[in-house]
């Protein structure tokens, strides 16, 4: 076994620690990604084709077996993204996969549009979904059980006949099989008689648990044991990365899912933890060698594509995945290593290993900050910035969410003094101009408006600048101010932009004279950072930040 299957991982990736695989799992499954489609049901996500092209290049350099590239009779936009993708994605690992329907009830499959539709969207699967609870034929479809399952029959050979390898998802399958189990296994014969390459099982409304998915699964395995078994699931019940799990477990060797868990409502199964809990934990191949490593740069582009910021608790790809913040657990991280409180190395899933450093933890924690932030702190200094670090604290400021400005108070316990630039002091004026105040040319002018004026005296060495910056509100202008004063001296500014500013409300009960937090981060193209200031006066803790924020820049320019 590779040593990308990196075993019991916080303790390394040797052979011998790799995981052993329990009889009958198999050694290999096909991971069938559906974000396209599945997945562009959640909620906040509007994909346009070009969107969907890059989300296909990235699931390809993670590995995937089958990519569903969409419902191509559904809308345009499907239809030009099956038109554009032969010749402008060049996939080296998947296979595209075109979604659509059985047959209409009492339709002939000659001249059904959906299934002409999956023909000519020139890939060589088809994924076609149909009814397998008896409830849903019976009272959706208006019709009768053998025509429910004649639907799914006929679509299947019909496809075969045109020479497309068929997935069927049989939809509501595990409710369906509770609910009436003949007429489910059925449905799934009459799939499997007319050629289907595999029978996916669908937990549709999400609320079936691991138990029932394996044992049920493990059913249908043996009943049809020469045809594929896949599974899909939807987290309604927050068990679908289980649900996924067990359906392996009971003989599935095929998983359906999307990258980070986007879906319609609560979500599909998270590939990004499927795969890594099914292959570094169960010893089931998921991915081709050395793809592993991709996992959690592939999450966060898809996330930056599909233009949702990503979740940092998501186990192995978060960025807290492997954040630590407890006193306990920071020292023993100094001590031992990840293998103490990490359950596998951050390295095989492409993420690492971080120290929160806050009032809950200790000198320990401190000094593998300063470490994985480049600061030589020695212990002493550690122990005064451990307790200093509480008293800010304990005043609002939170630095796990601000490495810069954390780097920079380490780096002023350890005896640093920035050298940029000196502040002698700064003004904010604002002006709330009413309509009416100014007469224009057509008479008086009807719209209010905020008119903000920063002035700003600062030393750059032994030169006095002192400027005046215009903006959209105080902290666009003292940012404006700055920058004209200093960046003749320190051209690197121009680079600097502010990509975020939120403001939070400490002590509401103090009305507007409330401590208030402000968190900006920041980038000059190539690296992102974020700064904090914590005052009673809002403009004051943007100050703070935002100083932080250029102090930061020069620093590692």
């Amino acid at each position: 076994m590779s040593a990308e299957l990196g075993g019991v991982a916080g303790l390394g990736a040797a052979d011998d620690l790799a995981p052993t695989r329990e009889p009958g799992l198999p050694a290999s499954i096909d991971i069938f990604d559906t974000t396209l489609r599945d997945g562009a049901q959640f909620e906040g996500i509007s994909l346009t084709v070009e969107d969907k092209l890059r989300v296909a290049e990235q699931l390809d350099r993670l590995g995937v077996r089958w990519i569903e590239g969409g419902y191509p009779q559904a809308n345009p936009k499907d239809a030009e993204f099956f038109r554009r993708a032969p010749t402008e994605l060049k996939l080296s690992t998947a296979d595209l996969v075109a979604f659509g329907s059985t047959r209409r009830p009492l339709g002939k499959v000659d001249d059904d549009t959906t299934l002409r539709a999956l023909v000519e969207a020139g890939v060589g699967t088809a994924c076609i979904v149909g009814k397998s609870w008896d409830y849903h034929v019976l009272e959706a479809l208006q019709t009768t059980l053998d025509e429910g399952a004649a639907m799914v029959g006929d679509s299947v050979r019909f496809l075969k006949g045109e020479g497309l390898r068929v997935f069927f998802d049989a939809e509501h399958f595990f409710d369906g099989y509770k609910a009436n189990p003949e007429f489910a296994l059925r449905v799934l014969e009459a799939a499997a008689v007319n050629g289907a390459d595999c029978l996916v099982l669908c937990d549709t409304n999400g609320g079936s648990l691991p138990h029932d998915v394996e044992r049920i699964t493990a059913q249908v395995a043996a009943t049809f044991d020469d045809v594929q078994i896949g599974i899909h699931t939807q987290n309604d019940s927050g068990c679908a990365v289980a649900n996924s799990v067990a359906a392996v477990r009971g003989g599935a060797t095929q998983l359906q899912g999307t990258v980070n868990g986007y879906g319609e409502r609560t979500g599909n199964a998270n590939l990004m933890t499927c795969i890594p809990n099914l292959q570094l934990k169960l010893g089931v191949r998921c991915l081709p060698e050395g793809r592993l490593e991709r996992l959690t740069a592939v999450s966060r582009h898809v996330a930056e594509l599909v233009n949702l910021p990503p979740h940092p608790s998501d186990p192995y790809v978060g960025a807290s995945a492997f954040a630590h913040k407890g006193g306990l657990h920071t020292s023993a991280l100094g001590k031992a290593g990840g293998a103490t409180y990490e359950h596998i190395d951050p390295d095989v899933v492409g993420n690492h290993t971080r120290v929160l450093v806050s009032d809950l933890g200790g000198r320990s924690g401190m000094s593998l900050k300063a470490k994985e932030l480049g600061v030589d702190l020695d212990d002493r200094a550690a122990a005064v910035l451990t307790d200093e670090l509480k008293d800010l604290e304990a005043k609002g400021f939170v630095f796990e969410a601000a490495d810069a400005s954390l780097e920079l108070l380490m780096r002023r316990a350890a005896g640093w003094r920035q050298p940029f630039f000196r502040i002698e002091g700064w003004r904010v004026t604002t002006y709330h101009r009413l309509p009416g105040d100014v007469a224009g040319a057509d008479g008086p002018d009807t719209a209010a408006s905020v008119d903000t004026e920063a002035t700003i005296k600062v030393w750059v060495g032994d030169e006095r600048l002192i400027a005046v910056g215009e903006g959209n509100g105080p902290v666009n202008a003292l940012d404006t101010a700055l920058r004209r004063a200093i960046l003749p001296s320190y051209p690197a500014l121009q680079h600097l932009l502010l990509i975020d500013f939120k403001v939070r409300v400490l002590d509401s009960s103090s009305g507007t004279g409330a401590v208030t937090r402000v968190l900006i981060d920041s980038t000059d193209g190539e690296r992102t950072w974020s700064t904090i200031g914590v005052s009673e006066n809002v403009i004051e803790a943007s100050w703070q930040a935002l100083s932080d924020a250029v102090v930061w820049l020069l620093l590692h320019s």
